[in-house]
């Protein structure tokens, strides 16, 4: 199923969009991101030496998923970065609650490409982001998943913007359970669901 993050609104919003689409098959989650424009003021981390499990990686660009088991009030981050960086945090409640890194899974496989979408306008570039996930150890395949997709977008300039499925507060914030708008079910595609209280 294909996914288009909205920006959280600011008056500063760079000239790019973050789209992609998601499966899920065989106990398999597969995403891919594509975030496309006017590249030139976004802050794009360079490629690690080492990629691996690193901490605060949304404190730039990054890009983030989020997983809940439907009526349980625990859920997973994953955060990766086009580094080739990642982490995966697992949350017994909101936000913080007995906040800790998902230690069954030591890997989080993803590739980075970087394209020129149309090559007559030197302006339209990409970065495209693909992950193929292993989720058996963390779920059940007949567990119904509760997904929330996410993006921060970093200018160079400092400022730093927030892309998601939704946005139901009025501050943005990616933890809210009323922001993972997507229902995953076990070895079926992803259908949209409307948001509570919409």
């Amino acid at each position: 199923m294909e996914f288009n993050l909205i920006p959280f609104p600011s008056d500063r919003l760079p000239k790019v969009s973050v789209t992609g689409e998601i499966h899920r098959a065989d106990g398999q989650l597969l995403i891919r991101y594509e975030l496309r424009g006017d590249l030139d003021n976004i802050i794009i981390p360079a490629p690690s030496t080492s990629p691996g499990r690193k901490d605060e990686l949304w404190k730039t660009t990054c890009f983030e998923f989020f997983l809940a088991i439907k009526d349980q009030p625990g859920y997973w981050e994953f955060n990766m970065s086009l580094s080739g960086d990642w982490n995966i945090y697992r949350m017994d409640a909101y936000r913080r609650v007995g906040f800790g890194e998902e230690t069954s899974m030591q890997r989080l496989p993803f590739e980075v490409q970087k394209a020129c979408v149309e090559p007559s306008r030197n302006e339209e570039r990409a970065f495209r982001l693909s992950a193929a996930i292993d989720l058996n150890p963390i779920f059940q395949r007949n567990q119904l998943l509760e997904v929330g997709i996410t993006a921060i977008i970093q200018t160079k300039d400092g400022n730093e913007t927030f892309w998601a499925l939704a946005h139901p507060a009025p501050y943005a914030d990616f933890h809210l359970r009323e922001s993972f708008t997507l229902a995953l079910a076990g070895e079926t595609d992803l259908a949209q669901q409307p948001a509570p209280g919409d």
